[in-house]
């Protein structure tokens, strides 16, 4: 549903090996694998190397970063840590186990943390940069989940779960073997999780040889967490820059209250006094991944206005720490902000998605100038000023993400990683390209069309419509290892990806059209790019597909019931099929509130019964095309039950239909043979009834 969630996500792709072993083997990696064919497969797609954080070193002379490589044939993850040296452009391993080392920070004294489960749950470990002096700093009960040293590393914070409530075990310690959980209120569950304990911030004294055992809980006893599920990471939580304070977001609602409410706040707390402060009290909506000055004096934080909203604009504020004055930055800047930076006390560089790429921005305080610094088909993830340039990660519908060097002044960029040098080598890549479509209210809509490698504009394709989830997600350059664009393309098919109403990057009128009118323009959205392409030469307008995940499962299951015999084949993961069910089965009772226009019960409300009488299921009698079915038995976000009701209904039918069940994936598919069988459950189903036969 958010933007930048990179973080994350990359996170979640880790498969933690939480049982200690005796000894340790070496890593796993792909970099010189020798490819048979110029054509991506699924195999190819999961062999990439993927980059998560990139860390500057105190004296900004080396990058650390980790690389995460999955194996097929063991199904699990392996995730090292590297060196860049930016005078030279070299890189190093410096860690080779299978103990998945991730969460990597630089130490203010200029040594690495990073966190793994070498000693079976997962801990806060320290070495020197050249691998040497390995040592654990934490040894606490159950494991950290995240980690921050103060700025003169006299202190550390660390993340640890919680368990405040009574679970049925406790209630009845006779019972040990019971399997069930007692629940009372709201929020008992969220996107793929039990909610069974809460994420608190701990603070001790470190000390270097002392391991550490327990710290200070700054949130004792309070029935909310930070970093706030399920996004949140260790870019919610900062020390101020004398190291008495602690600034952290949360949101302090419990239940329903929990479940309505996208308020969340930026919370002060004093070492010294134990005092907490709310530095954003008032500011109704997300207030979030705050980044303090150089100087200390200042905090930048990203914030949105409305609550109830998740898809508000993201603004950027400024708040003078001592004074508590605020000041938004953004007021004329009709884009969303994201992974603030700051340069100097003065300069802050920040991500915006605009026309569908996600760009690299100047923001200058004194004169509140912003200027756009790139410019191309590509989308940056994280940006970091480092002496008189920025470090950047890039990536594209063609290329994962590597690491970049950007001109401050011109924006130009040069890759320093390439992790994935070696196969993007000997791989033919689809041509990307866009192109502006007329929607029906006679706007002009940009649609991103990529093509199949080694392309033939004298020879017939099938074409796939690609139908964005979210909904307010953005079809900009991402790299997906499951929605690839490329993946797609090298089966051999047209891919028609639009930017509909309710996608950010073209204004907030055009973001904010899709809340309460799922059934409306940007269903005539989808339509028009489709039959916009179709009437290209080498494409086969007799063998169209659609395909979608979540909101844009949704819209597979509306578009079967009302596309006028255009698509020969649908594909919905993790869609919406029950409009009723998804508003009572759901967690985060704001979005459905705000997107779906209010609850079923409130009968005079026209925009939610609207929502509710166009239910994809109220129109299975109109279905005449065969479906796939693809939904998790983990997604909380939109119940396994929906895509079992989708597939039950075809079949019903008659309609030719398989339904592709993951019982331990949630709204993502994260597990690498899970991932490369989607992939191939995927491409077949297509092929079948798009491809036709010779």
């Amino acid at each position: 549903m958010r933007k930048y969630l990179l973080s994350s996500l990359v996170a979640l792709t880790i498969i933690s090996c939480n049982t200690p072993r005796e000894t340790s083997k070496t890593s796993y990696k792909t970099p010189d694998m020798q490819l048979s064919s110029d054509i991506m497969t699924p195999e190819v797609l999961w062999s990439f190397g993927r980059i998560g954080s990139v860390n500057v070193s105190p004296d900004q002379k080396t990058l650390l970063y980790d690389v995460t490589y999955f194996n097929k044939e063991e199904d699990r993850s392996y995730s090292d840590l590297y060196l860049l040296d930016l005078a030279t452009g070299t890189s190093k391993q410096i860690t080779d186990t299978d103990y998945n080392e991730f969460g990597e920070t630089w130490t203010p004294d200029g040594k690495i943390a990073f966190m793994c489960s070498r000693s079976g749950d997962v801990q806060l470990w320290e070495m020197n940069p050249d691998g040497s002096g390995l040592t654990q700093i934490t040894n606490v009960k159950g494991g950290i989940g995240g980690y921050i040293f103060s700025p003169d590393k006299s202190k550390l914070l660390f993340l640890q779960d919680v368990k405040l409530e009574q679970d049925v075990h406790d209630l009845h310690p006779d019972l040990p073997k019971a399997n069930a959980r007692l629940i009372n209120g709201q929020m008992y569950r969220h996107w793929n999780q039990w909610v069974e304990a809460y994420t608190h911030p701990f603070i001790t004294d470190y000390k270097a040889g002392q391991i550490i055992t327990s710290g200070k809980d700054i949130m004792e006893g309070e029935h909310w967490e930070s970093p706030v599920r399920p996004w949140g990471g260790t870019e919610q939580l900062c020390w101020t820059k004398d190291g008495q304070s602690i600034i952290y977001m949360a949101r302090k609602k419990e239940g329903i209250d929990y479940a309505l409410s996208t308020n969340t706040d930026l919370y002060r707390y004093d070492l010294k006094t134990g005092k907490t402060t709310n530095l954003t009290e008032g500011m109704m909506g997300y207030d979030q991944n705050q980044v303090i000055s150089p100087d200390g004096t200042l905090m930048a934080w990203e914030s949105m206005e409305r609550d109830g909203y998740e898809a508000d604009k993201i603004r950027l504020f400024v708040m003078n720490l001592a004074t508590g004055e605020k000041k938004e930055y953004t007021k004329d800047f009709d884009q969303n902000v994201g992974a603030l930076s700051w340069a100097d006390n003065n300069t802050i560089y920040f991500i915006s998605d605009y026309h569908a790429t996600d760009e690299i921005y100047r923001l200058t305080l004194n004169d509140g100038a912003i200027v756009k610094l790139t410019e191309g088909v590509h989308n940056y993830t994280s940006v970091q000023p480092v002496n008189d340039y920025l470090i950047a990660v890039k990536q594209s519908m063609s290329k994962p993400s590597e690491i970049y060097k950007v001109n401050a002044k011109t924006g130009a960029d040069e890759e320093l990683s390439f992790i994935n040098k070696n196969l993007l080598s000997q791989l033919t890549m689809g041509k990307v390209e866009s192109r502006w479509v007329k929607t029906t209210d006679n706007k002009d809509m940009l649609v991103w069309v990529i093509y199949p490698p080694h392309f033939d504009p004298n020879k017939k394709y099938p074409a796939i419509l690609y139908c964005e989830g979210g909904p307010q997600s953005t079809v900009s350059q991402f790299w997906s290892y499951r929605w690839n664009f490329q993946m797609m393309a090298a089966n051999g098919y047209i891919i028609v990806a639009p930017n509909r109403r309710g996608l950010p990057g073209f204004g907030q009128e055009w973001l904010e059209q899709i809340s309460g009118d799922y059934p409306g323009q940007n269903i005539q959205d989808y339509l028009s790019a489709i039959d916009d392409v179709k009437k290209e030469p080498y494409v086969d307008a007799d063998h169209l597909g659609c395909v979608g995940a979540s909101y844009g499962g949704y819209s597979v299951y509306y578009l079967a019931g009302h596309h006028d015999k255009r698509f020969k084949a649908f594909i919905a993961h993790c869609g919406i099929f029950n409009m009723e069910m998804q508003y009572y089965n759901t967690e985060e009772m704001w979005f459905a509130n705000w997107d779906m226009g209010g609850a079923p019960w409130e009968k005079n409300n026209k925009v939610a019964q609207r929502t509710f009488d166009n239910s994809p299921h109220k129109f299975v009698g109109e279905w005449d095309t065969p479906i796939l079915v693809i939904h998790g038995q983990q997604d909380f976000r939109i119940d396994a039950s929906q895509g079992m009701g989708a597939f039950n209904a075809a079949r019903m039918r008659g309609i030719p239909a398989q339904y592709l069940y993951f019982p331990t994936e949630c709204h993502w598919v994260l597990g690498c043979q899970n991932g490369i069988l989607w992939q191939r459950t995927f491409a077949a189903w297509l092929d079948k009834w798009l491809k036709p036969q010779q």
